[in-house]
């Protein structure tokens, strides 16, 4: 009997796990996806292009909120849980909304759609979205290029545009980036790694991806997404983790999975973070997982120019994914203008303009800092409507790029960044030296 199959997802892991364990699986057709987290990428199709010849009109995209009536219009035999970064009573809520539908609930191991590589493959995964993953991430791919090694790197997928088109992505400079109609959280991640005179591969099928990586890397990072388990199978696996929302490591589905699977777990924010906090983190990890090799590290705060913030009214923005679905309160932004002396932090609520304002109705804890939204073209004019009209004194940049490439605004701003430092020994250099090279 072939099972009919949902899968949920955000336009990411879902993909990834039709690709590699369903596609040409007999046993199972799958009906459609639902899909949740991200805007607007419901009511499209995963296109027949990529789903294979048992999909020859492709596979229907739906609202995550249809789940229950799709169970029953579509007679479905089993539900498959593939996002992340999601508290695990949610997903014991939508397991009950699927059983109680009459139909199974699954959650596919993460080592069956994990992708052996010809080439050794260091994952960067976290606990948690914010934890400073990308910013870890980088510094591995230093150490890898002062070992004087081809490094490319894979990041998670973010295919929020044309899935045939964007079924194998490589970038090595912005004009790549400008072809791909690149949106704001993916120039987030792809511009720095760039910056650094590598190259970077993102898409839709991580088997084709991880194929084209491997003509051109003598090392593959994988650079994860949200808190979601590596897809290819590491040969170190890099957890990152946040004293700042200690006890997460163990509420959160996947991020248990990778902090109970890490080689080497990397407490990131131990400059800002308070102290019983960091030990509280040491300890669950120990517990959990007492193999892994803890290294404890900063999140070091650059600022273009600290000595303008003094005494203003300010406007932060923070990354989005992070303060929305990751729940921070607050990011690089907010830290770099108390440090400096804001006079105040100005709330961004009153001028919100459009698809933002939908934003923080969905994300009410938000508060006073402004994400950059910017899946769409729509969300990135938005933003730069909210910042124009907000009243303040100067914007306080805390995104990974210069957004003011793609925005004008007509206030001042500075950027600030961040960027991974040891805190003490052992250090991540030494560590992946000792596992890769020693």
């Amino acid at each position: 009997m072939v099972e009919n199959v949902i899968i949920m997802g955000a336009a990411g892991r879902d993909f990834h796990n039709f690709n590699v364990y369903f596609r040409n699986n007999d046993r199972y057709r799958v009906v459609c996806f639902t899909a949740t987290q991200i805007p607007n990428i419901d009511g499209r199709k995963y296109p027949a292009e990529l789903a294979g010849a048992a999909y020859p009109e492709g596979i229907p995209i739906f609202p995550d909120e249809r789940l229950p009536a799709l169970i029953r219009e579509q007679s479905v035999d089993l539900v498959v849980f593939s996002y992340s970064d999601i508290p695990h009573v949610e997903v014991m809520h939508k397991a009950s909304i699927a059983t109680a539908c009459g139909a199974d609930f699954m959650i596919v191991g993460a080592s069956y759609t994990m992708l052996s590589s010809s080439r050794p493959v260091i994952s960067v995964c976290a606990v948690r979205t914010g934890c400073g993953k990308s910013q870890t991430s980088r510094e591995v791919m230093r150490v890898v290029q002062s070992w004087g090694k081809r490094m490319v790197a894979v990041r998670h997928p973010m295919p929020y545009g044309d899935l045939v088109r964007q079924e194998v992505q490589r970038f090595a400079d912005y004009e790549d980036m400008d072809r791909q109609d690149c949106t704001i959280e993916e120039r987030e991640e792809y511009e720095p790694v760039v910056d650094m005179g590598a190259v970077i591969y993102a898409g839709v099928d991580y088997e084709k991806i991880l194929r084209r990586a491997e003509q051109e890397a003598d090392i593959v990072v994988w650079d994860g997404g949200n808190n979601d388990t590596p897809f290819y199978k590491p040969d170190v696996n890099i957890v990152v983790f946040d004293p700042h929302r200690a006890g997460h490591e163990l509420t959160y589905h996947p991020g248990e999975t990778n902090m109970r699977m890490c080689d080497i777990a990397v407490i990131n924010k131990v400059d800002s973070a308070e102290p019983e906090k960091v030990e509280a983190l040491r300890r669950t990890i120990t517990e959990c997982n007492p193999a892994a090799e803890i290294i404890l590290a900063e999140s070091e705060l650059l600022v273009d120019d600290p000595l303008v913030i003094r005494g203003k009214r300010v406007l932060v923005v923070e990354d989005g994914p992070t303060v929305t679905h990751g729940e921070m309160r607050f990011g690089a932004g907010v830290v770099a203008a108390k440090r400096n002396g804001a006079r105040e932090l100005v709330d961004p609520r009153p001028w919100l303009c459009g698809t933002l304002k939908d934003t923080f109705a969905d994300y009410p804890e938000i508060g006073t800092v402004l994400p950059a939204m910017g899946y769409s073209a729509q969300q990135v004019h938005d933003l730069e409507a909210t910042i124009d009209a907000c009243d303040c004194d100067l914007v306080v940049s805390a995104t990974p790029i210069d957004i003011t490439k793609l925005l004008r605004v007509n206030k001042p701003l500075i950027r600030v960044r961040y960027e991974y430092k040891d805190h003490g020994e052992p250090t991540l250099r030494q560590s992946l030296r000792r596992r890769l090279v020693d």
